[in-house]
């Protein structure tokens, strides 16, 4: 066993989460002020953008809270308003009217506000008291309605939107689980290339484990662990879209990290996502696949698919690996999506400010992604075997991105990376001419039938949907969600070994 290196990170990371949310806090308050102390002297915004040596642009930025002065900055600041910087950063508002804007910003400037994608107002001289007191009391029972609206579902989506936050903070790169991979493989002997199944085996046997293949595996299970007895079961036929390996792994991987039974959905969220990490980074070792990507940057033909085929795995394992490593190792920031047919979400990384759409929880899954995102103009392409290359120009930028689509029992469903414009230049598929415009949130972009058809079918359509069970059952109860405990139970019985 190991130390839980990945649970003290979540709270080292709540931590910083809480700080973060200080600042904002901080940086509305300094900038109200600055900006009562600057009006206090009769100084105008440029008088005190000149006697600080910064262009008034600047200067407004600080007095909005959109940027926190450096320390020497907020000195020169305080010197030229006749002030201290204590008295500056004191944590009140400067009187009753600049904290009720700062709420009004903050407000705005949460995820409730953001998910309704109406334009954003700040709150100006212009505006009364009363009016910003509408707006955050209109604020506060949207807000309300959420909450009491999402119940246990809410709870869930929730957790994910605070764990990819996480993975967000930290690059999605995992230092902890890269040294317990390099350990792993360092004790079985591996000594390069792509790691093969009696490597596996072997790792699964230096820890103390024998693999049993079964045919009456449990339906939702993709593996059983025998803690007592030290036995994992997996089924004999292997699903061809998936690697046999990955089951091994992950069931190795619960039992390296020293995994205990989750205690909440949010729980069982970071388990798996430390138990996918670490059998990936077993698959494609750091040090081989740094050296690969890094050479191929050098050469500008970076490639998912010579990084899927160098180490012998998924389309979908090496994408989710290069996120791993691609900021923290190649300096690129990166964004990951896995779409389904239906345009829905499955799960999504980013850590280049690309916006995909969320709820008023932060959440992603389950979201309806532009129609014009490379996530799902891939399915219209007409050649399925070459990897789809293209340009979408957005609010927040031009991204580009290369997708491939995947099969599953659920259907067809799209693996796409990508990254800002000034870093496709590392990539190979830079020079594609496939171009889009997404517009969203904007819902004239595609949220809204054009007007003819509308005009047209508006009072006549009547479709039947097609409800899905997560829908009705978003959060499934028990210790391992979607699992019958009896049937394992009855399952381990059953296969223990007589004495």
């Amino acid at each position: 066993m190991v130390d839980r290196a990945p649970a003290a990170a979540s709270a080292a990371s709540t931590g910083a989460r809480a700080a973060d949310e200080a600042d904002e806090l901080d940086a509305l308050t300094l900038g109200r002020r600055i900006r009562e102390r600057r009006q206090q002297r009769g100084m105008t915004l440029d008088q005190l953008a000149s006697a600080v040596d910064r262009a008034p642009s600047q200067v407004s930025m600080i007095e909005n809270g959109k940027r926190e002065p450096r320390l020497t900055m907020l000195r020169t600041i305080a010197t030229a308003l006749g002030t201290t910087v204590d008295e500056l950063v004191k944590a009140e508002a400067p009187n009753e009217r600049a904290a009720l804007e700062i709420a009004v910003e903050r407000a705005v400037r949460g995820p409730v506000f953001a998910s309704l994608g109406l334009p954003v107002i700040r709150a100006s001289k212009s505006q009364s008291d009363d009016v910003l007191k509408a707006l955050l009391g209109l604020h506060g029972e949207i807000e309300r309605l959420h909450k009491e609206r999402a119940s246990t579902p809410e709870e869930a989506r929730r957790a994910n939107a605070e764990l990819r936050q996480e993975m967000r903070d930290r690059d999605n790169y995992f230092a902890e689980l890269e040294q317990q991979a390099s350990a792993l493989l360092e004790v079985a002997g591996h000594a390069g290339g792509p790691v093969s199944q009696q490597t596996v085996s072997d790792i699964a046997g230096r820890l103390g484990y024998t693999l049993h293949y079964v045919n009456d595996l449990p339906y939702a299970t993709r593996s059983v662990t025998d803690k007592r007895n030290h036995r994992i079961y997996l089924p004999v036929q292997q699903s061809s879209s998936r690697d046999s390996r990955t089951p091994v792994l992950q069931a190795l991987a619960s039992q390296v990290l020293g995994h205990d039974e989750p205690r909440s959905y949010a729980d069982f969220l970071r388990q798996r996502v430390e138990t996918n990490y670490l059998t990936a980074a077993v698959l494609l070792p750091e040090k081989d696949a740094v050296r690969l990507l890094t050479e191929a940057k050098n050469l500008r033909r970076i490639s998912m698919e010579d990084l899927r085929d160098a180490f012998a795995v998924s389309y979908e394992t090496a994408a989710h690996r290069f996120t791993n490593l691609a900021t923290r190792r190649l300096g690129i920031p990166v964004h990951f999506m896995k779409v389904h047919e239906s345009g829905t979400i499955i799960k999504a990384y980013e850590n280049d400010a690309v916006r995909f759409p969320s709820d008023a929880t932060g959440a992603i899954e389950g979201t309806t992604v532009c129609r014009n995102w490379t996530a799902r103009t891939v399915f219209e392409a007409s050649d399925r075997f070459s990897p789809w290359y293209q340009f979408t120009d957005t609010p927040t930028g031009t991204y580009w991105c290369t997708s491939r689509i995947e099969k599953a029992k659920e259907g067809e469903y799209s693996v796409s990376v990508g990254v800002p414009f000034a870093h496709v230049k590392w990539f190979r598929g830079r020079e594609t001419t496939n171009r889009a415009v997404s517009r969203c949130p904007d819902e004239s972009c595609c949220r809204r039938a054009p007007a003819e058809l509308a005009d047209a079918w508006a009072p006549y359509a009547w479709p039947a949907a097609r409800t899905p069970t997560s829908l009705l059952a978003a959060l499934p109860t028990g210790s391992f969600p979607g699992v019958d405990e009896t049937e394992v139970y009855a399952f381990l019985q059953g296969h223990a070994p007589v004495d």
